[in-house]
């Protein structure tokens, strides 16, 4: 990664290319990164950056003066971009040496809103050059993410990432698992002695093209008009209903691949079904949904280290269902509002409020399903007079504010479409009769690849997990009752000597 360009992203004014003598509050420090000079808010920098957090409190005289050099391992690009991505911005920058230079920055200055911005923006056109730089100035946390990316993307990414990266960055990334297609059919709770081999959960094997067995369901948990969601590569399923009056599932449950544990977790404080459930950021969001046969606007954030709801900020309007995606670390949400509009909103955590994105007027026509690719949020919906087999794709810029219909028709064949998952450029879709891989191109979704569709009928929930290399893991506990209820060893003894009791 030879990167020799000149200047192209920050132009900078003549007045910013010096220091300006002029009075400045005592808040405010001058920094100077190579010819330039920027005039700073202390607190900015000591929120943000570990180095200057570290440099106000350490008591040496460099903390106390109103002027600072910094001298290697910042260029002025870099911090510039640093401090905008500090003060809340969405800077773009995708030129190599805006990149490279943005790596060395949240290294040296140790930026984690920078790192994070830095991984959030990994994709195919930047992956190998983010993870080698990384690597190079030791940001593991972006190395790590561009390690699965590539992992993720390796059959599209093997001849570039073979002639460009070290073979010891190759080998790591291959080393590590690669998010795969899941699936989960529509079930009610069983019965503790009935074995039902329906309710399980399966794995697309890219390999062999087929479904695989990953893990069966606990038997009370309930997968229909549940909330299901992945969150830090764990599986969640929560509410739901059970019984022909749709009585509320109170409660959930969390699937870690990781042991092939099930533990059960507490319900939203608001019982609900049919409702739109998100994980983001350490936690579960919990939005709309019906109770008592009503549809509401209540929401709820689930605190997965306190194992706590708590309420938020109402949705704009009630809603079940509703479409959903991240993108850029940013939720989206649609809410449907006859006749005609489709508007998404995103909820802002941070200020605990909802804000009108934009809206798309269709008509008769709404945003059923919505999924994220970069910057862009895909809304897919029903053709004319509720044609729902020939759905219409629109794509919404989240930076540029624009809207792009994409050209013709997406079959949607008992609802594939609405089943999409997407990983690095391509897109996963399944039903009964096929499983279809699309690839992400400029003006639209390509079909690339059909393999075998789900084993069993019905409504499928789809999601992606990083299951183990060596396959789906049986947790140990239910090996060792196993062995202990066909053997004839003391059954008391041994489970006292293992801890089970």
């Amino acid at each position: 990664f030879g990167i020799v360009k000149p200047c192209t992203v920050a132009t900078l004014e003549p007045a910013a290319r010096r220091c300006v003598h002029t009075h400045h509050p005592a808040g405010w420090l001058k920094v100077r990164v190579e010819d330039c000079c920027f005039t700073v808010e202390r607190a900015l920098l000591a929120r943000h950056s570990n180095y200057f957090r570290a440099l106000f409190h350490s008591g040496m005289v460099e903390s106390h003066q109103d002027e600072l050099y910094l001298r290697g391992g910042v260029r002025a690009r870099g911090f510039l971009i640093a401090l905008a991505v500090c003060r809340g911005e969405v800077p773009a920058f995708s030129d190599p040496e805006e990149l490279v230079e943005a790596v060395e920055c949240a290294a040296f200055l140790q930026i984690t809103c920078l790192v994070q911005r830095l991984c959030d923006i990994i994709d195919s056109d930047n992956c190998l050059l983010l993870f080698h730089a990384a690597s190079v100035f030791g940001l593991h946390s972006l190395f790590h993410n561009a390690a699965l990316f590539l992992c993720d993307s390796f059959d599209d990414l093997k001849e570039a990432a073979e002639s460009s990266l070290p073979q010891d960055l190759i080998e790591y990334s291959q080393s590590l698992p690669p998010a795969s297609y899941v699936a989960i059919g529509t079930h009610s709770p069983s019965m503790e002695l009935l074995h039902d081999s329906f309710r399980v959960v399966s794995y697309l094997d890219e390999m062999e093209g087929d479904w695989k067995h990953l893990t069966n369901l606990p038997t009370l948990c309930s997968t229909s008009m549940a909330g299901v969601a992945v969150l830090d590569n764990r599986l969640y399923i929560v509410g739901g209903v059970h019984g022909y009056g749709k009585d509320t599932v109170d409660g959930g449950y969390c699937y870690d691949p990781e042991s092939g544990v099930w533990t059960a977790l507490p319900g939203p404080q608001q019982p609900r079904f049919n409702f739109t459930l998100l994980g983001h950021n350490g936690r579960l969001y919990g939005i709309g949904g019906e109770f008592q046969r009503r549809t509401v606007s209540t929401a709820e954030s689930y605190n997965v280290e306190r194992g706590e709801w708590t309420f938020i900020q109402h949705a704009p309007r009630p809603v079940g269902s509703a479409a959903c995606a991240v993108a850029r670390r940013r939720i989206f949400v649609c809410f449907w509002k006859p006749p005609d509009t489709t508007d998404i909103y995103e909820y802002v955590p941070a200020e605990d409020e909802w804000r009108l994105e934009t809206a798309m007027i269709k008509s008769q026509s709404y945003g059923h399903c919505m999924v994220a690719h970069r910057d862009n949020l895909y809304v897919m919906r029903n053709g004319l007079c509720d044609d729902f087999l020939r759905c219409l794709m629109d794509c919404y810029n989240i930076t540029t504010g624009q809207w792009t219909a994409m050209p013709g028709h997406y079959i949607n064949s008992k609802g594939a479409l609405f089943t999409a998952m997407i990983r690095g450029d391509s897109v996963f879709t399944v039903k009964h009769m096929l499983t279809l891989v699309y690839t992400i191109t400029g003006n639209g979704w390509k079909p690339c690849r059909q393999m075998k569709g789900f084993p069993k009928s019905g409504s499928l929930w789809t999601c992606l997990l990083r299951i183990p290399k060596t396959g789906p893991v049986t947790p140990q506990l239910e090996t060792e009752l196993h062995f202990l209820l066909h053997s004839s060893v003391n059954i008391y003894g041994v489970r006292l000597s293992h801890g089970i009791i």
